[in-house]
């Protein structure tokens, strides 16, 4: 004990000083530590925005050197079709999607929050199970739930007599961007229930309590005490759903390719078709540059009126 008094009294006085008091390295050593990170961040991430920027002025096949061709690929951008059925379809894919996803999710956050729910765990795991099941198999099993001719909707319906004939849901255009909007909304709605419910559960009861003596019904609760408060987590779910519909592929490329008429086609997917099936990588890089812009505008509007509503 007498011994390990010593070495601390020794340490105290700068004997056994970390380095940054015996020299200034300190600030060496972080750097060593920081490293790592900022190396790999740099390879696998600053490099390719960048190279891929540079792709965005050339046109290059994947051999060869790319050949500098200035803004050509994006006044071609700007006159393509195909780009701007791509931003119809994945704003409609992602507003079918969104609307019910956002308010399934407030609804069976503010059910489950109550005290007298039974069994709330089960219901948040259960409901947030299909966030854990990863997109491509979604995708696989959707697309063979309903399948024209063997799907088990199609079977289950006829059974039950509903349907005369079997429907084919991705043979037209508004079934197959309704389903996939559908399966969206499956797969994301546990995930947001869980972010309301961190929310709620962030709003301190005295206020419930307070609107329970001024005899507020649960109704009036929620909508004068509850919504107000948990706004933050509202904006914060509409950006990251933005962000995260306009990236759509995973799904609506395996449950129906490009739809019939392109109807499914997002952008994200005309990025995939052009740069890996068409071997257009300097316009597919400006596809990518172009969806970062309208993700950031639409980011940005959304944070404005939200901001302008709250002041």
């Amino acid at each position: 004990m007498f011994a390990f008094g010593r070495l601390w009294r020794r340490a105290s006085y700068g004997v056994l000083a970390p380095p940054r008091l015996r020299g200034g390295s300190w600030a060496a050593h972080g750097y060593l530590f920081v490293a790592p990170f900022f190396i790999v961040f740099g390879i696998f991430q600053l490099y390719p925005i960048l190279y891929s920027l540079y792709l965005s002025f050339t046109d290059w096949q994947g051999f060869g050197a790319p050949h500098l061709v200035g803004a050509a690929n994006y006044s071609r951008l700007l006159e393509d079709p195909l780009f701007y059925k791509s931003i119809r379809n994945t704003l409609t894919i992602w507003i079918i999607s969104i609307v019910p996803e956002l308010v399934l999710a407030l609804v069976l956050a503010l059910i489950l929050n109550e005290r007298r729910v039974r069994g709330k765990h089960l219901f948040r795991a259960v409901y947030y199970f299909p966030n854990i099941v990863t997109p491509v198999s979604i995708g696989v099993l959707f697309s063979l739930l309903f399948d024209w001719q063997t799907g088990a909707v199609n079977r289950a319906m006829a059974a039950l007599h509903l349907v005369n004939q079997p429907i084919d849901w991705l043979g037209s255009p508004l079934l197959s961007q309704v389903l996939v909007a559908a399966v969206m909304c499956w797969q994301w709605f546990g995930y947001n229930m869980l972010l309301y419910t961190a929310g709620l559960q962030s709003i301190p009861q005295e206020l419930y309590e307070a609107a329970r003596v001024d005899g507020a019904t649960a109704v009036q609760t929620a909508l004068r005490v509850t919504i107000p408060l948990l706004r933050p987590v509202i904006i914060f779910t509409v950006i990251t759903s933005i962000i995260g519909g306009m990236q759509i592929f995973d799904v609506p490329y395996l449950l129906s390719g490009a739809g019939p008429d392109n109807s499914t086609l997002t952008i994200v997917m005309y990025l995939y078709n052009t740069a890996f099936q068409n071997s257009h990588y300097g316009y597919a890089s400006t596809i990518a540059y172009a969806t970062f812009v309208l993700i950031a505008v639409l980011s940005l509007v959304t944070f404005r009126l939200t901001r302008s509503r709250e002041g």
